[in-house]
């Protein structure tokens, strides 16, 4: 989850310093569950080092592609570094993913990943030790180096018609950031997840006689009629240690892109729509109309701020289910109990709109590669990054999405994946997890705390909502 990685970043950074004012590369310390622990290495070779400036200058790509040349064998011997979160078992399916391509290709990504990815990527690049190529899971920390033009603009150099052809246009959007001579495409997509996700108890849920909600006033309609029958119908927790609150910020986003315009939702996250204006309000209002009635919350609403957002959807899964419905994103799996089958025992339901005019919009998480060196080998590397091909073994090898349209939905192991990306691709609007995009005073600071205020009764909506607000002057 890139929420808590937020958390943990100001903990770690003093002990980042400290490693490199002694000139060292130690990855292997505590951090986040989102990540594993790796083994790490001394500090990857960059631009200035030679292993880095053996192949011909980007001009000299004349004869096709950086990547069809790649492919023909004209950058064999060449290395591309690259730095980013994946590590333990991540790490393993991302360097399996890129085998095919250095074989064919000759090329040798070197790719190095760090639980403390947050802090150490702004000691190198500050350092001028930039890797050639970083993968931010957060699009907000990629944002500050786009600001101080350090990171490459791909589409001085990538074909448009291709990425038009192979992403959402909402994606391709998302990549664009304000460089300190105008907007850039400031990287591409890579691995991502959906988050318009419900989750339910598929077989237990049909031998009710309830039915999948197509609209927002149906899915509030189910909801009562799930409480008449005796039952909650929504488990929701959002306990999370120092990150309690996080999953309360997803549901807001969601509304909030089936409440109002892309463009207010972009000017939300940054700063420039208050969360005391009346749209954000609005938003909260919709969530508290299942989150705020005790009847239709196991447990009742105090108790979602005490449980544990990997234990919520549990109950579900009993003999008789205890609640029928979980609204989460694709990772949320990982916590179902293990004996159930993807499909029969559980399956989902994309959100419904709230307002027609707002279409089907997707809220998604993922990550985005940037470029920090420009060589022909690193173009090379990165067009690759925008093909299926990129992903193809880790899909197969289950939990990521492609956002790439030219991934074949035959790779996916299960029907309930390849829908995930059958949604993302034909949403009419897909936007980012909006409090990884804002600061982290925000974001990761007064939105959790705010909205485990709101829920738990501690304070009214109007004073959740300027307390949220406070944090855009820390």
């Amino acid at each position: 989850m890139n929420k808590t990685r937020t958390v943990i970043s100001a903990l770690i950074l003093v002990f980042a310093l400290l490693l490199a004012a002694c000139g060292k590369n130690n990855d292997n310390n505590p951090a986040s569950a989102s990540v594993s622990p790796s083994n790490s290495t001394e500090p990857s070779a960059s631009a200035s080092t030679p292993a880095a400036t053996q192949s011909a200058s980007p001009e000299e790509s004349a004869s096709g592609t950086a990547l069809d040349d790649a492919l023909a064998g004209k950058y064999k011997g060449t290395k591309v570094t690259m730095f980013g979160p994946f590590t333990d078992v991540d790490q393993v399916k991302f360097e399996e993913a890129i085998k095919a391509f250095e074989d064919k290709s000759g090329i040798d990504i070197q790719y190095e990943g760090s639980k403390e990815f947050e802090a150490t990527i702004s000691i190198r690049v500050d350092g001028g030790s930039a890797p050639d190529i970083a993968d931010f899971p957060q699009p907000g920390l990629l944002n500050t180096f786009v600001k101080s033009g350090k990171v490459i603009d791909v589409a001085s150099f990538m074909d448009d018609e291709k990425l038009k052809a192979n992403y959402n246009k909402s994606w391709l959007d998302m990549a664009k950031m304000q460089g300190p001579n105008g907007n850039i495409m400031a990287g591409i997509w890579a691995r991502s997840s959906v988050k318009s996700l419900v989750w339910y108890p598929k077989k237990a849920f049909e031998e009710a006689g309830y039915k999948i909600p197509q609209t927002w006033d149906e899915l509030l309609a189910l909801s009562e009629q799930i409480a008449k029958d005796g039952d909650p119908a929504w488990a929701i927790g959002i306990e999370s240690g120092a990150a309690t609150g996080w999953a309360a910020t997803d549901w807001i986003e969601d509304i909030m892109l089936r409440t109002t315009t892309p463009e207010n939702y972009d000017k939300w996250v940054k700063g420039e729509l208050p969360f005391t204006d009346d749209i954000v309000k609005n938003a909260v209002n919709k969530m508290s109309e299942i989150w705020l009635n005790k009847d239709y919350v196991y447990g009742g609403t105090k108790s979602i701020v005490t449980t544990s957002f990997g234990d919520a959807p549990k109950v579900m899964f009993e003999d008789q289910p205890k609640a029928w419905m979980h609204r989460q994103a694709s990772f949320i799996t990982s916590f179902f109990p293990q004996n159930l089958k993807s499909g029969e025992d559980y399956d989902w339901f994309y959100l419904p709109p709230i307002d027609p005019q707002y279409g089907s919009p997707v809220l998604v998480a993922g990550d985005i590669y940037a470029m920090f060196n420009d060589r022909p080998e690193v173009r090379a590397v990165m067009e690759f990054f925008t093909t299926g091909e990129s992903l193809k073994t880790w899909i197969q090898s289950g939990g990521v999405i492609a956002p790439m349209n030219d991934a074949d939905p035959a790779w996916y192991t299960s029907d309930v994946e390849r829908r995930m990306a059958e949604l993302a691709q034909k949403a009419t609007t897909l936007r980012f997890d909006g409090s990884d995009l804002m600061p982290g005073s925000v974001g990761a600071g007064t939105f959790w705390k705010g909205m485990t205020d709101y829920v738990s009764g501690t304070v009214d909506l109007d004073g959740a909502l300027n307390e949220i607000q406070a944090g855009w002057k820390q």
